[in-house]
């Protein structure tokens, strides 16, 4: 490799990594925060939170990192361009693939850790992220027990005990279940135990009475001697692990269980899964490819042309936007799998077209005029407002 070609992949590299901590932190953080009731509503420590949170980093790996190639490509090209590095290459003789070649490497690198990512730790992640969340929820004799706070059950279904008494009775139960659809149902008792035997688990509630309300208005109490409330079918629903076909190794979606209930109902969501773990990682190349069509030559800098940053990210959103929606098609219309392989493919074509031909890849002139104006417009109502307020604090201080 020349001094060049390493002096590129050298600067690249930098911002590409720099982009991808970056970009992975701020789709971590709300990965995270959809998480947080893992802590508030089931009462387990942060260490099974922030476990939980580590898990969350394979699955965003795939999707980041060509964005971030494609935000280090261009950054990398454009402030090359700005120094005059691209025009001097240009004028010493030599070819573009000066600059392809080291991007192409970079990207390719980049491609391999996705697919790594993607079809061999993303799985396991997500089994063991679904193991955790399932043992959680499982525990929840101990979770019930805790006296003066409310507890989330399930969706609509919440329970407070006031105070533990002796003989492992319960006293102060309040059980608000709004699961029925139109119907709102309140259970309060003075007492009450839970019963287990074997796997059933039974909340038996002593001297209390339901309130019954509906969206009509209708309300009816009912008072009871003891009413017993079963606990064991969420018990059992909750502690089971539901693996979707995203949680399956590559392996299992190549080859499933005919037993497997999901893969009974839903067969072509399996093999959607594959086709999009053998597309999702060529993104990283796609991306590479736009990037150089929009920054690899050397322009002047008075041509009137939106930043090839903002053109990458844009013609890589849409790209990637087409490929969410063939992937999404693809889980119902089986036809669908064909543009999952066709769209990095037909992009991946035209940025090479653009780069064999020596084209520049970019967004028409006429909306670097509109956002040029736009911004220009923008800058100067901001200074008028800013003169009129210091013009403001001037009067004000006169006055005083």
């Amino acid at each position: 490799m020349k001094v060049v070609e390493r002096y590129i992949m050298r600067r690249a590299l930098a911002v590409f990594l720099a982009a991808l901590i970056w970009t992975l932190a701020i789709v971590w953080t709300t990965q995270v925060l959809a998480r947080i009731d893992l802590v508030t509503d089931s009462g387990q420590s942060a260490l099974t939170f922030f476990e939980v949170a580590a898990l969350i980093i394979p699955s965003i790996v795939p999707i980041v990192v060509p964005f971030a190639l494609v935000v280090a490509v261009a950054q990398t090209l454009s402030a090359m361009n700005s120094d005059s590095e691209l025009a001097v290459l240009s004028a010493a003789g030599a070819s573009r693939w000066t600059i392809v070649r080291p991007i192409m490497l970079l990207a390719l690198a980049a491609s391999v850790f996705s697919f790594a990512v993607d079809n061999g730790v993303d799985p396991y992640a997500r089994q063991k992220n679904r193991e955790l969340v399932a043992s959680s929820r499982a525990d929840l004799l101990s979770l019930i027990i805790q006296e003066g706070t409310f507890r989330k059950i399930d969706d609509g279904l919440f329970l407070q005990i006031g105070e533990r008494l002796p003989d492992n009775r319960l006293g102060g139960i309040f059980v608000a279940d709004s699961r029925e659809e139109g119907v709102n149902l309140i259970y309060y008792a003075k007492s009450g135990a839970i019963i287990e035997s074997g796997d059933e688990r039974v909340l038996m509630m002593n001297d209390g009475v339901i309130h019954r309300k509906t969206l009509a208005g209708d309300l009816s109490v009912i008072r009871f001697t003891s009413y017993a409330f079963d606990l064991s079918a969420f018990m059992s629903a909750s502690s089971e692990v539901l693996l979707l076909p995203k949680d399956r190794t590559t392996q299992y979606l190549l080859n499933p269980s005919p037993n497997d209930k999901m893969f009974q109902k839903r067969p072509n969501k399996y093999l959607a899964e594959v086709h999009q773990r053998f597309s999702e990682w060529s993104y990283s190349l796609v991306f590479a490819l736009i990037a150089l069509a929009v920054a690899g030559d050397a322009r002047s800098h008075r041509e009137a042309r939106i930043h090839p940053l903002i053109t990458s990210i844009a013609i890589a959103l849409f790209v990637r936007w087409l490929g969410f929606f063939a992937a999404g098609k693809a889980d119902n219309i089986p036809q669908y799998a064909y543009m999952v392989y066709g769209v990095p493919i037909v992009a991946s074509a035209v940025a090479t077209w653009f780069i064999v031909s020596n084209r520049t890849m970019e967004l028409p002139v006429a909306w670097a005029d509109w956002m040029t104006n736009f911004a220009g417009r923008f800058g100067d109502g901001w200074s008028a407002l800013k003169l009129r307020f210091a013009r403001r604090g001037a009067s004000g201080q006169g006055a005083g």
